[in-house]
């Protein structure tokens, strides 16, 4: 599936990381959960309320790495699983489409033995937020989504030419096996060319980017890993014409009850600040739009310090 072993350029598969090469070392414990029938891997820091911080493309559970210790040292119980497909999870044949990851973060808390959570999204962990909220609201007590619109306000904006092409990488992203093999080859390096043409200016030029770069770069090259991901993208490509996507669109109609908090970079170029203004129509409970100046499309890694107090403020109500 996601093999490039025995072509130009490919990793061969004894040469790829392991799934252990994201146990990184810090302030916070590893562990695994079961959830939904998948095993889940979790960083987690502190002891208090539930906050669960759900990572989008192309990361992991590490780009929450400053936010972690933050809540806990605030008196959270905070945990940065990785999603099902995603670093030291599971990654099993099936079950990369938005309802499932909602399923699966929702039985998560319940693992972990809370009733709910607050639940914090970034990209695809935005997606799998907002549905969290709107399919499984007794999970959610408070939702901080960042960097993505509401899914019905995503599928929308895809009638704005700009939108469309920010996200045309999702249509490549269809094809069997390619793109699996180009994110597991040695001589090309999309996940660098990714969050270089997606973040804001200001980080890019940093140390810290480029660690992140080595990071996530290692971590695609996981076996199974790259087709996790880009099963995700190949069911929302799908789901714009299928029964079930359509089902789920309709059922994402429910009003969010949960206090909102939505973080939006003023410079993001893969989800516009203009798709994403207006999710609020969807939120029944009490709800903030945070426009994040000059900040690109991973707002806790470019801005990380504003979105750990962004985050805790909510999360503390």
């Amino acid at each position: 599936m996601s093999g490039a072993s025995g072509r130009p350029g490919g990793v061969p598969a004894d040469e790829r990381p392991d799934a252990t090469s994201v146990l990184l070392p810090g302030p916070w414990l590893h562990r695994d959960a079961s959830a939904n029938g998948v095993r889940l891997h979790l960083a987690e820091a502190g002891e208090g309320p539930l906050v669960l911080l759900l990572h989008g493309f192309p990361q992991y559970w590490w780009t929450w790495r400053a936010q972690l210790p933050v809540l806990a040292a605030a008196g959270f119980r905070a945990v940065a699983p990785d999603l099902r497909g995603y670093g030291a999870s599971d990654k099993p044949p099936r079950g990369y489409d938005l309802p499932t990851a909602a399923s699966d973060v929702a039985a998560l808390v319940r693992a972990l033995g809370e009733k709910d959570a607050v639940v914090v999204g970034h990209d695809w962990g935005g997606l799998v937020a907002w549905t969290m909220a709107a399919l499984h609201p007794r999970s959610v007590r408070r939702l901080v989504v960042v960097s993505m619109a509401h899914p019905r306000l995503l599928r929308a904006g895809l009638r704005d030419p700009a939108q469309r092409r920010a996200l045309r990488h999702v249509l490549r992203f269809q094809l069997p096996r390619l793109p699996e093999r180009r994110l597991t080859r040695t001589d090309d390096d999309p996940v660098a060319d990714f969050l270089r043409r997606w973040a804001g200016p200001d980080w890019t030029h940093t140390a810290d980017f480029a660690e992140a770069v080595e990071r996530y770069r290692s971590a695609a090259r996981i076996p199974q890993a790259a087709y996790g991901s880009m099963e995700y993208f190949r069911w929302a490509g799908r789901s714009q014409v299928r029964p079930d996507g359509l089902r789920y669109a309709r059922r994402m109609a429910a009003p969010v009850t949960a206090p909102t908090l939505q973080l939006h970079g003023t410079r993001d170029p893969l989800v516009l600040p203009r798709t994403a203004r207006g999710s609020g129509r969807y939120v029944a409970g009490a709800y903030e739009w945070r426009e994040l100046p000059g900040i690109g499309h991973f707002p806790q890694e470019e801005a990380a310090a504003d979105v750990a107090t962004a985050i805790t403020g909510w999360a503390a109500g």
